[in-house]
């Protein structure tokens, strides 16, 4: 009954999270109110700015922020024990994460849904902006480049995911043209669309697809060049057509497999056919880097991730109706993301354990989770980690007598649906970045949208296939991914910091803590990696981490600068080019 004890007293406290602090950040530090002026309404334009319900925009924020992040961050870091990675977890995600993420959403919602960038310049300086663009842009940059390689990784291993997800898209189309043409009831039409998904999904057991070699070019680099022109395609409609409608379907999918994991912990617990096999704390697993300061870069998602803070100021800005709005959605997806990584932690260290093929031989308990935890190298693969994940839920929705195949199809298309909302909110993203610091540097071309789009996708399609045709050249720079999502993070805790230093009185502790936290583990850990690069002989990560680290170090000081010089009443900055 430990795992199903651990579930109750996480969710419990979440609960208890959102309703005490989440508010009192919301209305005592931010004050929000409702009925203030809000640009989804004053620049709405039917294709990026579209005043949305909360319920729908929660959708589209939380399976854009989640990705299959707090999926593969938990499903490694456990390798230290269960206990470091659920206490990161859940303290990470109430007093950091929700921070950091309604933060970037309701400044970027009173600064007229300009990024993160775009406000670091305001509130700190000039150059910032341009530092904090060259941050966001490498991050982005890397992101859809590898999350092609990601969903044609989970191709490859779950070929009956294939056709439910590539589905999902006229499904999705066809319920935004019902309820945003013919004016029709989203909750009937949602539910429709759920259960016409789960239909392509059972169909795909018994339909499994396995791309081959097209011209030479191996099956990762042909599924590479596919998701990125439909990430192209997907990042210049308009929200309503796929993006809204897509990530709603997402979010009721969702939710069936948090609650098919959930009642699935339950049945195997009371049957007696769950428990915690992991160790509690493991401090030195074979090959593993030290606890501190890498648990804090592993695990981004489901704690803190600045990828966060580019959809909050991103794509939700111009979305949110209502101020209010923007406590349930940066606040409570948040939360939401901590409740999957919860999951994700209990079914790799309790639902691996009842069942685990290895060499054709079935293990079970400590031995399973032993064997597929033996070293960091074993564990740290992407195709390990969607494996633990995917075969610890399967075990346990399968003792609600749901068969495995079908658990394991249904966990499959969980994750790919994911990763390819992922996909295209960081392509529509690294659109607006493109164009909010290109235009402001006169290349005023930059501000038509499918140009801004090409030129991010493109620039992804030079470094995924940088390497060779199998499109997995973004891995050449992914050794730097972890560090620098979590030092973006600390970055817009530095901005929220000061935006609420301006506000007067001691609201900016609320942020200000949480930001020398993490800049310095990820500081820490930066010079670490460094070191090891160096060691390794690796002149590009050196070269790119050093430029990164240099960056970093620049922004920080011109933001303890900027924070020193604020006084009591020190008005809030105006940027001209903002407010034109």
């Amino acid at each position: 009954m430990d795992a199903l004890l651990l579930m109750l007293i996480v969710f419990v406290g979440y609960i208890i999270a959102y309703n005490v602090y989440g508010k009192y950040v919301g209305y005592k530090i931010f004050e929000l109110a409702t009925g203030k002026p809000v640009p989804s309404k004053v620049y709405e334009d039917g294709i990026d700015f579209v005043p949305t319900k909360k319920e729908i925009i929660f959708g589209h924020h939380y399976t854009s922020i989640a990705g299959t992040g707090p999926i593969v961050g938990p499903a490694i870091a456990v390798i230290w024990g269960w206990l470091p990675a659920i206490l990161w977890v859940f303290f990470g995600s109430i007093l950091m994460g929700a921070v950091h993420d309604f933060g970037a959403l309701i400044i970027s919602m009173r600064n007229k849904g300009k990024s993160i960038s775009e406000f670091a310049g305001k509130y700190i300086s000039k150059r910032t902006k341009y530092l904090f663009f060259a941050i966001v842009f490498l991050e982005l940059w890397i992101v859809i480049a590898i999350f092609g390689l990601v969903i044609a990784i989970i191709f490859n291993m779950f070929p009956q995911s294939v056709f439910p997800i590539w589905m999902e898209i006229p499904i999705a189309m066809t319920l935004g043209y019902l309820v945003y043409k013919k004016g029709k009831s989203v909750g009937i039409l949602s539910i429709i669309a759920l259960i016409l998904m789960y239909v392509t999904v059972i169909m795909g057991v018994y339909m499994p697809f396995k791309l081959g070699s097209v011209a030479g070019i191996p099956p990762t680099g042909v599924w590479t060049i596919i998701l990125l022109i439909y990430a192209f395609i997907a990042s210049v409609l308009p929200v309503t057509m796929l993006l809204q409608p897509r990530d709603y379907i997402n979010s009721h999918e969702l939710l069936v497999a948090i609650l098919l994991l959930v009642f699935g912990i339950v049945a195997s617990a009371f049957t007696g056919k769950l428990s915690i096999v992991a160790p509690t704390y493991q401090a030195h697993p074979p090959q593993a880097p030290p606890l501190w300061p890498f648990l804090f870069i592993t695990i981004a998602c489901g704690a803190i991730s600045g990828f966060h803070s580019l959809v909050s100021s991103g794509t939700s800005s111009k979305q949110v109706a209502d101020e209010p709005d923007a406590l349930f959605v940066g606040f409570g997806s948040m939360l939401m993301e901590g409740v999957l990584a919860t999951l994700v932690i209990i079914a790799v260290v309790a639902g691996i354990g009842m069942g685990y093929f290895h060499n054709g031989k079935l293990l079970t308990g400590h031995a399973a989770w032993l064997t597929h935890y033996s070293s960091w190298t074993a564990a740290k693969g992407l195709g390990s980690k969607l494996g633990a994940f995917i075969n610890g839920s399967a075990n346990m929705i399968e003792s609600l007598g749901i068969p495995v195949s079908w658990a394991i199809a249904i966990m499959g298309v969980f994750v790919a649906s994911f990763a390819g909302t992922t996909l295209d909110t960081a392509t529509r993203i690294q659109r607006y970045v493109v164009s909010e610091i290109f235009s402001d540097m006169g290349l005023t071309i930059f501000k038509n949208r499918y140009v801004a789009t090409l030129f991010a996708v493109l620039s992804a399609a030079f470094l995924a296939f940088a390497t060779g045709a199998s499109g997995k050249g973004a891995l050449t720079l992914w050794p730097l991914f972890g560090a620098v999502n979590q030092t973006l993070a600390g970055l817009a805790l530095i901005v929220i910091t000061i935006y609420l230093k301006y506000k007067g009185g001691l609201k900016w502790i609320i942020a200000g803590i949480p930001a020398v936290f993490m800049i310095t583990v990820t500081l820490w850990a930066s010079i670490m990696n460094e070191i090891n690069f160096i060691k390794a002989g690796n002149y590009l990560l050196i070269t790119v981490n050093t430029v990164i680290l240099l960056i970093v170090l620049t922004i920080i000081f011109e933001g303890v600068k900027t924070f020193f010089s604020i006084k009591e009443g020190t008005p809030e900055p105006i940027d001209e080019k903002m407010e034109a």
